[in-house]
């Protein structure tokens, strides 16, 4: 069973002011989708960016077989939003960002404007598998790619990149412990028994501080000498599984030319122990191709191939 999660690029129908600019970029757009999902042939791919249901929609009927498709209700202000595509009917769990109990609000701008929520919703869903349920939960977290008032991505000074550089890290930051209180339902205390991933474009490396609250319990991280180790901590934990792909594939991202794991992969206990693979990019192929982005997302619009490489894993 293959598990991915993909972040497709401002999947938009033409015409708006973030998709294409006419039928035939659209289409294109759709073309290499499609043509990169069949040749993954993922049982439950993890979408971010979608900005319309009807594009999904769109993708969907360009794949070969049976695809069922489930969003997030809480879109952004951009309207992307996160999903799930899978070959089998997927029981919603949630579709929350609410910050966790305790958390207070974090300031996100000069105005002291505050936000109490995720930008954009985590869906969780449950799917019937061979081997049992299977829980997963999609997220996007806060960019990096820093925006300034007035709909800039360039700042007046240094001292306002600073700023704003904090301001999307604290967001971040909560963003990644409400991700990880939702873990916590999923996991129920059971990790050990129960198959559990949470995945998506955590837009931060392995060892990013963010990307390790939703670990859990520290000291038994892949590659370390816990990690054959069983402790009480197993129960609750999450495994990034960045160490299982290729030195040389492991990079989803391309940024002023920078190779970067931005996209993720954690998985329960009882899952880590039956990954018998992990890779971006096509397996057999390696990394795709893939551009080198600037901090004007803008000058992206109507590209028709992603940004970001597909991230997967295959659980035996």
């Amino acid at each position: 069973m293959l598990l991915g999660t993909w972040n497709l690029e401002n999947l938009y129908r033409p015409g708006g002011p973030f998709g294409p600019k006419d039928k035939a970029a659209y289409e294109s757009k759709l073309a290499a989708l499609a043509a990169v999902i069949t040749e993954l042939d993922p049982a439950l791919l993890g979408v971010q960016e979608v900005g319309e249901p009807e594009a999904l929609d769109d993708l969907v009927r360009m794949l070969d077989g049976d695809w069922h498709a489930v969003l997030s209700e809480h879109p952004d202000g951009r309207g992307i939003r996160v999903g799930f595509l899978g070959r089998q009917e997927l029981r919603v769990l949630a579709d929350t960002g609410t910050f966790p109990a305790g958390l207070r609000p974090v300031q996100v701008g000069d105005s002291g404007a505050q936000a109490a929520a995720a930008g954009r919703g985590f869906l969780a869903v449950e799917a019937a598998t061979d081997a049992g349920p299977l829980r997963l939960a999609v997220a996007h977290l806060k960019s990096k790619l820093l925006s300034y008032p007035g709909n800039r991505f360039f700042p007046h000074d240094e001292g306002e990149r600073a700023r704003y550089g904090a301001y999307a890290l604290y967001r971040r930051a909560a963003e990644a412990a409400a991700l990880r209180a939702l873990a916590d339902e999923l996991l129920d205390g059971d990790g050990r028994e129960r198959d559990v991933a949470v995945l998506g474009d955590l837009n931060d490396e392995v060892q990013a501080a963010t990307t390790q609250i939703l670990l859990g319990p520290p000291g038994s991280e892949i590659g370390t000498p816990g990690y054959d180790r069983p402790d009480r901590g197993d129960a609750a934990r999450l495994w990034d599984v960045a160490p299982l792909i290729p030195p040389e594939e492991r990079y989803s991202r391309v940024s002023s030319g920078r190779r970067e794991l931005i996209d993720h992969i954690l998985v329960s206990h009882r899952l880590v122990h039956r990954v018998t693979a992990a890779g971006t990019g096509l397996p057999g192929d390696g990394t795709m191709r893939l551009p080198s982005v600037g901090p004007d997302p803008a000058e992206r619009r109507g590209e028709a191939a992603s940004d970001h490489a597909p991230v997967w894993v295959r659980v035996g």
